[in-house]
């Protein structure tokens, strides 16, 4: 058990006493600094008292949902957010993920699952706080500049603000400009491993993306579709 989980706080969003007992003995098991809401109202409220690494939540709950919660945490903070829900169709995985979350875990789930999730989450966050430094932190390509010490992106010299999975995904993009990038290195790259067939986080943050960098989302310049293949970057349309 290392230091550094020891130090790592977790906040658990859920209503059912049973899940989050369950969630609250797996995650202090493995040495994390956890916390419990029974709703969103509350985990805002210990959100600011406290400042946890990573928040897990449920969707259904009372007072306040957990899609509202998601948004109302994104606009606070780029901490990585996990949905855990019973609700298993695609539709219901977009909507977390436009509202700002980083992870989708289906109910039933495994707690080995969820504490590799939750782990590979903290590891990006901590290795990448702010971006890169020194003389590579800086990325210019055609009307892109990107700034990864402060984790700043400006399009044409307007700053564009990004989530930070956007972020990361915009990133990959513009290190890789020209290049024909499958769905499953993209995955890989922005998520890890083990999500190389979660193509509906690609199609929810590719339409993110191109809603805030393309003058026209519906005719893409930047982001250009490869049928059945992938993604192509092009940084000079």
């Amino acid at each position: 058990m290392s230091q550094q989980s020891q130090q790592q706080r977790i906040l658990v969003v859920d209503d059912e006493p049973q899940i989050a007992r369950v969630l609250r003995t797996g995650l202090k098991t493995h040495g994390y600094d956890v916390r419990v809401a029974a709703d969103g109202v509350s985990a805002l409220e210990t959100f600011e008292d406290w400042r946890p690494d990573l928040v897990v939540t449920d969707l259904a709950m009372p007072n306040l949902d957990g899609l509202e919660l998601c948004r109302r945490l994104r606009a606070l903070s780029q901490l990585p957010i996990i949905v855990l829900s019973v609700r298993g169709e695609e539709r219901n995985k977009v909507e977390a993920l436009d509202a700002g979350a980083d992870d989708y875990v289906t109910k039933p789930f495994g707690m080995d699952e969820l504490l590799a999730r939750v782990r590979a989450h903290l590891r990006r966050a901590a290795a990448n706080p702010s971006g890169a430094a020194g003389a590579s932190a800086l990325l210019e390509v055609g009307d892109f500049r990107v700034d990864l010490e402060a984790r700043s992106v400006f399009v044409s010299g307007i700053e564009i603000h990004l989530t930070p999975k956007e972020y990361d995904l915009l990133v990959h993009f513009v290190r890789h400009a020209g290049k024909v990038l499958t769905h499953r290195t993209l995955l890989a790259a922005v998520w890890g491993g083990n999500y190389t067939e979660q193509g509906e986080y690609l199609r929810v943050f590719v339409g993110q993306l191109r809603k805030k960098i393309e003058p026209n989302p519906s005719t893409p310049r930047y982001i250009l579709t490869e049928p059945w293949v992938g993604y192509r970057f092009n940084s000079e349309p």
